[in-house]
């Protein structure tokens, strides 16, 4: 058992990895994937986009700014106030959402693809670590938690 939890835990590994791929395949989507930009969609594309990247802003903000989720991991308390009641892993999720937004505006339906790829890569490294983690710290309390809120996307609470 772990006696403190890491303040940045597998973030970086996620959002860097994602943030990669996205660049990388944005670019080849120009040459590569020429046949998956639809030019009716570019402007509600770009649209969609941009609300995705101002959403994950807004995630990212209420995470680390209003919910203040490095005191929590100072402190050893499971934070579940704020968007955390809503989210398990809304930083990652706030990741996910500019990314995807960067797809959408990029206009590729191939690019499309890749955000299911994030949504497993996301799980799989939660699973296997930070849920781990937090179980072993916080056990039962933990347990409950993970009941009640979905692990990425923001969601209305599931009752109790």
């Amino acid at each position: 058992m772990k006696d403190k939890l890491p303040v940045y835990g597998v973030g970086p590994i996620y959002g860097i990895g994602i943030s990669a791929i996205s660049v990388l395949m944005i670019i080849f989507a120009k040459t590569l994937f020429k046949s998956g930009s639809i030019a009716g969609l570019k402007i509600p594309f770009l649209i969609l986009g941009i609300i995705f990247i101002l959403g994950g802003v807004a995630v990212w903000i209420s995470a680390v700014i209003i919910a203040k989720i490095d005191d929590g991991i100072k402190s050893n308390t499971l934070v579940t106030h704020g968007i955390y009641a809503y989210c398990r892993n809304p930083i990652y999720t706030a990741v996910t959402f500019v990314n995807v937004g960067a797809l959408l505006i990029a206009n590729n339906l191939w690019l499309l693809i890749l955000p299911f790829g994030y949504w497993v890569f996301l799980t799989v490294l939660m699973k296997h670590t930070e849920e781990k983690w937090l179980l072993d710290m916080f056990g039962r309390q933990y347990t409950d938690y993970c009941k009640t809120v979905n692990r990425c996307i923001p969601w209305k609470i599931k009752k109790r």
